[in-house]
């Protein structure tokens, strides 16, 4: 360790050596594979993007007036600014496969204060996730049960903030801990159910591409974009939602039977499946029925609903419940190994990295899943969703820059995958990142802000003290492997 970075400094950086070491006896199972990482990405991208916030971002809603059929164009520039910062991902997780994708890659690169910034970030934005995701699920199976002659009570399907005499969305809070029960089973059960999920999901999106082509009407296509551009890049700051996902697959790295191999090749076949999907869905969705009507929490059931298919909305209704879900798995599988990598650096307690004999850290997972049925319980889906994306663009932000100072700091450290263009490509993610940032609400920079002085807090009155880098740390380990670079 040099001078320049002493062990007691904020920006004290972890070196690589010590993450390899540490992923060796970490306790996680390591099964998955190239395919089963791929469909974690896959499930993490799409999901509630095509099956919620497309006709949210297309209709509009209170205050966001509707995009229309230029929701597609909301997608690309979304998924452009997505593509830089997977790239970022791909560089890293090929030669750092651990557990706490972006908050290790920041303590990796940029120092101990960065890290804990974007992990205490991830742990907000992920259960975040978890939390729009079932209140999409949620909107689904109303009209499932709809669709068969079941009316649920609103009071136990919106919350009051939605307008509609809400009380508490039961569904979404139900399906929370269902996910987290499936989670609970552990990694091996977890990567089969979710590849299995993202089978049908896939199969589920091509047969509404398929069958919907024929119900398109193109005077739905006119005006293209009914409200101008501005809405339309302030609807890529909502999408954006929609198009990561690779981020919280990468925290499975540590599990992947061969991580520096595959983790590269899934991200970017991740995002590659999912962008050629949500462009072909967008189109189809937008074009069978005029943006104004599209529901903004069931839009392809209301849309084949609209051309007299009740029975196939109330299918694409059905089948839209299972293939969220696996969106929620992904992000809660993201944000118990984020909390657990945490927590092993000696950041937060090391109640929380404790694993099962199935190599599952449960007590995150159930924490994580509680707190996630809370906000899906009781705030509306564009409020969460906001929330999330500020997170996972300041995360990209983070990791785009680290990615730079990293391949020149060690120019000559293994990468088993570069990416091209060095140093224009992460610089445009940078950018375009902090560029949809700067289109969300005030309120949700205020709540973003509040969430990150909590955390400052604990980092200084707990972490900074008891980080494994620290050699006065009552955690500090007592072998002879260097605590700093």
């Amino acid at each position: 360790m040099t001078a320049t970075h002493s062990s007691r400094s904020v920006l004290r950086r972890k070196p690589i050596e010590d993450i390899e070491e540490e992923s060796k006896h970490s306790g996680l199972a390591k099964t998955l594979g190239l395919w089963q990482l791929t469909a974690i990405g896959v499930g993490g991208i799409i999901g509630v993007g095509i099956f919620s916030l497309a006709g949210l971002v297309a209709a509009g809603s209170e205050g966001s007036p509707g995009v229309g059929p230029a929701v597609l164009i909301s997608f690309l520039i979304a998924g452009l600014a997505s593509a830089a910062a997977a790239l970022s991902y791909a560089e890293f997780a090929g030669m750092i496969p651990r557990a706490g994708s972006a908050y290790t890659y920041g303590y990796v690169a940029l120092g101990e204060i960065i890290g804990w910034f974007i992990g205490w970030d991830l742990l907000l934005e992920y259960i975040a996730i978890v939390a729009v995701v079932a209140i999409g699920i949620s909107g689904y199976f109303d009209a499932f049960l709809s669709g068969i002659g079941i009316q649920m009570p609103v009071e136990l399907t919106s919350t009051f903030d939605e307008g509609r005499g809400g009380v508490v969305n039961l569904p979404a809070i139900v399906v929370c801990l269902l996910v987290t029960w499936i989670l609970s089973r552990g990694t091996r059960a977890f990567g089969r159910f979710e590849l299995v999920a993202v089978v049908i999901k896939v199969l589920l999106i091509l047969f509404i591409i398929g069958l919907g082509i024929f119900f398109i009407d193109t005077a739905n296509y006119n005006p293209f974009m009914p409200s101008g551009f501005g809405p339309v890049v302030a609807g890529a700051a909502t999408v954006f939602f929609a198009v990561f996902g690779y981020d919280a697959m990468s925290t499975a790295a540590e599990e992947s039977t061969d991580g520096k191999k595959h983790m590269p090749k899934a991200i970017i076949l991740s995002l590659i499946i999912a962008m050629l999907l949500y462009a072909a869905a967008t189109l189809v969705l937008t074009g069978m029925q005029n943006y104004k009507d599209i529901s903004p929490t069931a839009g392809f059931a209301s849309a084949f609903q609209s051309v007299g298919l009740p029975v196939i909305a109330t299918i694409i209704a059905m089948f839209a419940v299972l293939s969220i879900l696996t969106v929620m798995l992904t992000f809660l599988l993201g944000v118990t190994r984020v909390w657990f990598s945490m927590s092993r650096d000696g950041l937060l307690p090391a109640w929380f990295s404790k694993t099962d004999r199935r190599g599952t850290p449960q007590r995150v997972t159930w924490i994580a899943g509680i707190s996630s049925a809370f906000l899906a319980g009781v705030f509306p889906i564009k409020e969460v969703a906001d929330l999330t994306n500020i997170g996972i663009l300041a995360a990209f932000v983070v990791v785009c820059t680290a990615v730079i100072v990293f391949r020149y700091r060690k120019p000559d450290a293994p990468r088993t995958f570069r990416l091209p263009f060095m140093p224009v490509v992460p610089a445009f993610g940078v950018l375009a990142s902090a560029f949809l940032m700067a289109q969300l609400h005030w309120e949700t920079w205020v709540r973003f802000g509040v969430w990150l002085v909590i955390g400052l807090a604990i980092y200084f009155f707990y972490g900074r003290r008891h980080s494994l880098m620290n050699p006065d740390s009552p955690r500090h380990r007592t072998s002879s492997t260097p605590t700093g670079t």
